[in-house]
């Protein structure tokens, strides 16, 4: 067998997000590999110049990208051994990966769908059009036990590969001392409610009047969180906008302790990256969290929405730095299992199981190529 020949559909750096950071990083990982040469087909491709102008048209960008998106997918998806797709939820799956599950069905190519969403469990509860078309692709692949999980209770196998962090960008370093320098790297939407760590950060700031908090990102909720830092009176606290894949691990450098309280969460890399980074981290305990951090041992859990919780857990941290020497130690060795020497041959065996038996279906589409 030659080399395989991977088509991977996702999000373009266009969309700052968990998934085309994901993609972006896979891709780099299999350039110049021996065993496989794959490419993006972005989701959110650049409409041709003279419709350029819809993109600035709420509803009618969505039906330029979908017209741009479709034939795209035909060819590139024509010249793939696989397809490897990346998915979200909701109507993000309607429009993205079942147009490429169908289109790689009809063409014959077997399909890995990288299933991502921490909204998972309530998605497919809801949605019998997802839970069919993840029960007809070739291979499920989802990134935490969390999601293996959900699937499973629908009767959906799915294998469990994780997300890969780089750790010649994230880089270790010890704090000492730990400083009450906080940062967060989620963006400003209601799921990942940000809110209640502008909240923890009054009470943080209370004990500690020096302390810092950097949120970066952006999102629907950018202007009422400004307006929530406002009235709670905290002081240094960092806007800082939404941030390039490239320079995110500055702010991690720069900062002591990873905060975050989202209300729904998978497999979050930022909780990777602070590990990478010497970072203790304290997390609301939503969706697939605790599956990646141990209470006490790799960081610190708060009950959702508890602002309260996870304030005194960074102020346990600030008045133990022991503590927090012992817990990013512990943290640092989670991020073994997720680097690409870790998961590469768990990618390279999963595309090689889906085309080692080509479905029926599969073998007359490629005889009429």
């Amino acid at each position: 067998m030659g080399r395989l020949q991977v088509a991977v559909v996702a999000p373009s750096l266009g969309i700052l997000g968990g998934q085309a950071v994901q993609a972006d990083r896979l891709l780099r990982a299999w350039s110049n590999d021996p065993d496989v040469h794959a490419w993006l087909v972005p989701v959110n491709p650049l409409p041709p110049r003279p419709l350029g102008f819809a993109t600035k048209v709420k509803y009618l960008r969505t039906v330029v990208t979908e017209l741009t998106y479709i034939p795209q997918l035909v060819r590139e998806v024509a010249r793939a051994d696989v397809v490897h797709v990346f998915s979200a939820s909701y109507t993000s799956f309607l429009l993205a990966p079942l147009p490429a599950i169908l289109i790689a069905r009809a063409l014959g190519r077997p399909v890995v769908l990288n299933y991502r969403s921490g909204e998972g469990p309530d998605h497919l509860k809801r949605s019998a059009v997802a839970r069919r078309a993840l029960a007809r692709v070739d291979r499920n692949v989802v990134e935490s036990r969390f999601l293996a999980d959900v699937f499973a209770s629908f009767g959906i196998d799915a294998t469990t590969i994780p997300n890969i962090v780089d750790l010649e960008r994230f880089r270790f370093r010890p704090r000492e001392p730990l400083r009450p320098k906080l940062v967060s790297t989620r963006n400003f939407e209601p799921l990942y409610n940000v809110a209640c760590t502008l909240r923890a950060f009054r009470l943080v700031q209370d004990r500690w009047p020096d302390a810092t908090l950097t949120l970066v990102g952006g999102g629907s909720e950018t202007d009422a969180l400004r307006e929530l830092a406002a009235r709670l009176a905290v002081k240094h606290v960092t806007f800082a906008g939404r941030v390039s894949p490239d320079a995110i691990a500055a702010h991690y450098a720069a900062n002591d302790i990873y905060s975050q309280s989202p209300n729904i969460d998978n497999m979050p890399t930022s909780v990777l990256k602070a590990y990478a980074c010497g970072l203790p981290v304290v997390s609301t305990e939503a969706g697939g969290v605790p599956a990646m951090l141990r209470h006490g041992e790799q960081g610190f859990l708060a009950p959702l929405n508890d602002h309260q919780a996870l304030a005194a857990h960074v102020l346990a941290l600030l008045d133990d730095p022991a503590l927090a020497c012992r817990i990013t130690r512990a943290a640092s060795h989670a991020c073994e299992a997720c680097t690409w020497a870790a998961v590469r041959q768990d990618w390279l065996r999963t595309y090689q199981s889906v085309i080692a038996r080509p479905a029926p279906e599969r073998v007359a589409a490629r005889s009429n190529d």
